[in-house]
Parts: C-alpha cells; structure tokens; sequence
C-alpha cells in the first residue's frame, strides 16, 4: 500500500489517560474515502468511554462527531448516500457507524442494530488503517458508511453536529412519534437535549427541560423551551412531579426524553409521564446500573417505553436539512461553548465531564 504524508490520532490508553500517536495517512481503498478533520465535538459516548462506563472500550481512539474536507477518494466512489458527486476539497460528514446490510437486524429491516456497526470504529489506532476516530487529524471513511456533502450554507460549527446529536435525536422522536400539540419533557439539556427542544419546536409541541446547570436551562430557553426547572432549586423528584404537572394541566406530559445518562433519571421520568404516555430513552449507555423498577406500576399507568440505539444512515442526510433550514432560529452556532486545540483533548475531556462547559470542540490544528 502506498502511502503519504502521517497524522496524528488521541489515543486513550486507558480510562482518564490519554496520549498521542502519528500514523502514515493511508491511499483509500476501493469505496472508501479519507477525511481531513476539521472539527469535532465532545459527546456525551466519549465521556462514558474516558470515566472508564463503557462496557467494552478501555482504551483506544476517540471522537466520532465532526465535519471535515474530503481529502482522497478510493476507487469507484463517486457520489455520497444522497447522489451528489463528491471531489476533493468537498467538505463532508459521515455516520461514525457502517451499516452491513448483510447480519439479521440489518436484512430484518433495522439497520441502526447493525451486528456489524463498530467493526471498524472499535479498532486500535496501532491497526491499519490507523485513523478510525474523530480526535484526529484524519479520518478513514469505510464503504458502508454513509457520506454526505455539508451544504455550502452550513459553516463546520454547526456541520459538526449532525452526524451523532441532531441525527440521534430526530429518529429517536420519529421512533416516539411526538405529535403536534403534545407536550414533551426532556431530561438533560446537553447536546441531545437542546437538539431535541428544536426538533421538538418544530413539531409544535409544548417542551418543558430538567437540568441542574443554570448555563443549560439558558440554553434550552434559547433554543425554545416554554418551561424550565432547575434540580438545585426543586430538589425533590415529588416536587419536580408536582410542578411539571402544573404545567401541563395536572396530568404530566405526553412524552419524556431521557438524554442525561443519569439512571436516577430514568426512574423519575417513570413518574413524570401521564398515564398512557411514552418515554424515549437514549441517555443511559453503560450497563451494570441499575434503579428500582416496579412492573405494576408501569403497567397501571399503560406507558410505552422505547430505548434507541443509534440511527439510521440516512438520518444524517435529515439533520442536515433540518440545519440547513432552522440554523438562524436556533442557535446551532452557540451549541459549542469551548473549543481546544488537538493537543488539549484530555482538558476538554475533564471539562465536559465536570460540566464546567456544555458542549466542548476540538479543533484541528493545519
């Protein structure tokens, strides 16, 4: 394999530790593609993986929210997933994830539980062709991954988000089915959750948040949410109960989101859901803890609970319009409050995961 140039990629060697590797940057092969990354973000699923929460990764590259310019094309790659030809210097985003089209879920028509998603995002940086996450300079586009050119109109601080957080959060709310009127509350008001308050607006529902960072709850009213609480003032989740039902006509809302990873979260959004309502949970990630469950309960309230992993491809190809179309009434552009250089991924680790900032960058140094 001929190869130029080298790279560099954050390698965690293992939980809170963190070093860096240089690599040749590899020739794509037939189908594939290699990205020069601009830009990506900190998502909650790497602060899972760097506190040492994830129930497999203990080590390894990380990142998988960016946007970036194309920078070689393998052999019979010509379009992205939407028909559009792709060159080189096109800026571009990717699903972290491949889609097989060959295993079970896959051929049973539910490809964002592909068997074979991380077959290539899960290797060691030390394995060709090296650059298999976002905190990096490059990145390795496989076949089955879906691509997508970033419209001329959308500049990377906002491009940078779709391909996880808006993706994630807009099929999570199509898999629920939030309907016009209805009132959703969203649990968590990072990424996801401030994605979801638009996506959520745009639908014309009513959207109550939960968050503990006065910094979030301005964001989430910015981004368009009616309501607010603050779980340092209501302390209680009887109380939070209380007063979410005094927003939404004593009854509780319609729909609950869980984006926080929080499994007390869980539990409390058991109880803030009207009786027959449904909860969409995407938050809680790494297995092993648990909360009280009561199955009468839940049966007695007819609640339809939904956990989603992941998303359809395709997906990113919405997020991006939704972007396109909404970028000057929300603000996508604000999402990121702190952006770090390459050399300062662990900082921006231990910030987020402090939540001493809401959603941190990282930007590529040329």
């Amino acid at each position: 394999m001929v190869e130029t140039a080298h790279g560099t990629v954050a390698v965690m060697t293992s939980p809170r530790e963190l070093d860096f590797a240089e690599f040749p940057v590899p020739v794509p092969g037939p189908g594939s593609l290699v990205m020069k990354v601009s830009r990506a973000n900190v998502c909650g699923s790497e602060l899972h993986i760097w506190n040492g929460k994830h129930p497999v990764k203990k080590r390894g590259g990380l990142g998988h929210e960016m946007v970036g310019t194309l920078a070689s094309i393998g052999e019979g790659r010509s379009v992205d997933n939407a028909g559009q030809m792709l060159a080189v210097g096109d800026r571009i985003v990717a699903t972290y994830f491949q889609t097989c089209d060959r295993c079970a879920p896959c051929v049973g028509g539910q490809p964002n539980l592909c068997d074979n998603a991380y077959e290539f995002f899960g290797k060691q940086p030390d394995e060709y062709p090296h650059f298999h996450a976002a905190f990096g300079t490059h990145y390795y586009i496989h076949p089955r991954q879906h691509v997508y050119k970033v419209p001329d109109a959308l500049p990377d601080a906002v491009a940078a988000g779709a391909n996880c957080a808006l993706s994630q959060v807009i099929y999570g709310i199509d898999q629920i089915g939030l309907q016009y009127g209805e009132t959703l509350l969203v649990q968590g008001a990072g990424g996801l959750g401030l994605n979801a308050v638009a996506v959520a607006k745009e639908r014309g529902a009513q959207v109550v948040v939960i968050d503990a960072v006065p910094t979030r709850l301005e964001q989430a009213r910015a981004f368009g949410a009616d309501h607010t609480i603050d779980l340092t003032q209501v302390t209680s989740v009887e109380d939070r109960v209380e007063e979410i039902k005094s927003l939404t006509a004593g009854r509780g809302p319609d729909v609950a989101v869980e984006v926080t990873g929080v499994p007390a979260a869980f539990a409390e959004g058991l109880q803030q859901i009207r009786r027959g309502g449904r909860y969409l949970v995407m938050g809680n990630l790494s297995p092993g803890a648990t909360v009280p469950f009561d199955p009468g309960f839940v049966t007695r309230k007819a609640l339809t609970i939904k956990h989603v992993d992941r998303y359809e491809g395709r997906y990113l190809l919405k997020a991006l319009g939704f972007l396109t179309r909404h970028q000057e009434k929300y603000p996508f552009s604000h999402l990121v409050d702190a952006v770090f250089p390459l050399a300062d991924v662990e900082t921006a680790l231990e910030k987020s995961l402090a939540r001493e900032v809401t959603r941190a960058a990282i930007m590529m140094q040329k």
